[in-house]
């Protein structure tokens, strides 16, 4: 027979909060979890760069019913329209039934992740070898990215302006690239380097060639060699390179990891593990109260900048340009707006127990992970909401019985990091980040957990579905 509680533990359950694991409290999500994720893993290894994430959520959204946006056309309650900019970010929104004086229900995530690029002009030979060079972008730790079997994808503008986009190193019968590494044996003097310098930048050369042309009058024979492939295959000579985008990734497919297949490992997946989620409950949501609005942006990893990310207007572009079309006021829509800033957290690994504080972190399997504030040390750079929005969130989640947990991106002093909150914020729009704890963040192969997932798209869902 179970127990009777005592007083103390029901004044217990009354007052105290922990987060725990969402299989503890509701087991049958095990196999909703695992069955939405697997079109999460098509998406992962669809998308390896911005431009075939936006590629891929398009193609979902046209399919799912959605028009491309025309401006000056006043859409109805129950419209579902969509635009993608530059091929590298989307936009997507559902038309409500309350004016958009009301508000609109703002759900960004970002599709760029950490990754190499090649430099202006890459090709070089040494030693018999032919080589790429490339410069990093965004956040990564240098050294996890050796040894390593890489994919190219991206586009090249040849001289007549006509573009060609390759991927290459993805497909089983394609050949991969890599980053080599110095052997052990021979490591005393890179062994005394700090970590961070185990592997410097201009280290960071791809391995593409061996072959030489036969013509031994040829100075670098193994380049040329390279270069007529390409040529042969793409059209394309080194000057191409100039007019080209082209991003190193792993060539790594997204994988069940454990036993018990209950977590993610694959590439990109900050922040694409939130993207996902966003688009699905946006394709799922129709005719809600409010006007939803998703969007999948780009150059996040890089503090937002450029036209495709979220510190220039095209996001408000299209708000004010859905306004003027239905005669609303611009201002007020954007004051009674909520965003959700859908990107990762840190959970917590228990490997490396002493970046994080305990009672303010965040946890694989527990669900959504709601942070009130982002930023680094005295929460510089962060957007701070507000308790009357965090209390806007978390009853609804709780109204809707979502998991969600609390948390901060580890020890106060440790380090930190920034999200879109602060592009929305800036517009007067309340924000609030909101996103899926991952292992080994901005690392080649990064963890999730299928449940946090999927307790993302349930709250996700809510907020776009939100009557209030």
């Amino acid at each position: 027979m179970e127990k009777e509680k005592t007083a103390g533990q029901k004044l217990e359950e009354q007052l105290c909060y922990k987060s725990e694991a969402c299989l503890r409290s509701q087991p049958e999500l095990a196999d909703a979890a695992m069955a939405f994720c697997e079109g999460y893993k098509r998406f992962l290894d669809e998308g390896k760069t911005e431009r075939e994430c936006a590629r891929a959520a398009a193609q979902r959204l046209v399919e799912a019913g959605y028009k491309p946006y025309e401006p000056g056309v006043a859409y109805n309650p129950g419209d579902k329209v969509y635009l993608v900019n530059r091929g590298k970010s989307v936009v997507a929104a559902t038309i409500g039934q309350l004016p958009l004086e009301r508000g609109i229900h703002m759900n960004v995530s970002h599709i760029d992740a950490p990754r190499l690029d090649l430099k202006p002009m890459p090709l070089y030979e040494s030693d018999d070898l032919a080589l790429l060079k490339t410069h990093y972008y965004g956040g990564i730790r240098k050294y996890q990215w050796t040894a390593l079997p890489l994919s190219l994808h991206g586009v090249i503008c040849r001289a007549d302006g006509t573009k060609v986009e390759i991927s290459l190193g993805d497909d089983p019968t394609d050949p991969v690239f890599c980053i080599t590494d110095l052997l052990p044996h021979l490591a005393a003097d890179q062994n005394e380097r700090k970590l961070r310098d185990g592997v410097k930048g201009e280290e960071l050369n791809i391995l593409v060639g061996h072959r030489p042309v036969e013509d031994p009058d040829v100075k670098e024979r193994v380049k040329l060699y390279v270069l007529k492939l390409l040529n042969e295959k793409y059209g394309i000579t080194e000057k191409d390179f100039i007019r080209a985008e082209l991003e190193a990734v792993p060539a790594i497919s997204a994988r069940d990891v454990g036993l018990d297949r209950m977590l993610i490992g694959a590439y990109g997946q900050d922040d694409r593990v939130d993207a996902y989620p966003a688009l699905m409950a946006e394709i799922e949501t129709k005719d809600p109260t409010f006007t939803t609005l998703c969007v999948l942006t780009d150059k996040e990893e890089i503090g937002s900048e450029g036209v495709t990310g979220m510190n220039s207007l095209y996001v408000f572009h299209f708000i004010e340009q859905l306004c003027q079309a239905k005669g609303a006021d611009y201002i007020r829509t954007l004051q009674n707006s909520i965003c959700l800033s859908a990107d990762v957290t840190a959970a917590v690994d228990p490997t490396f127990d002493s970046a994080f504080e305990r009672r303010n972190s965040t946890y694989a399997g527990r669900g959504v992970a709601i942070c009130k504030y982002t930023g680094s040390r005295g929460k510089g750079g962060a957007n701070d909401a507000s308790a009357e929005l965090v209390g806007y969130v978390t009853r609804l989640l709780d109204k809707e019985n979502v998991i969600w947990q609390t948390g901060e991106l580890g020890k106060v002093d440790q380090g930190g990091g920034g999200t879109i909150a602060a592009y929305s914020a800036y517009h007067n729009v309340d924000t609030i980040d909101i996103g899926v704890p991952v292992l080994s963040m901005h690392a080649p192969f990064e963890v999730t957990s299928k449940l946090d997932v999927y307790m993302a798209y349930r709250a996700f869902l809510a907020f776009a579905r939100a009557t209030e």
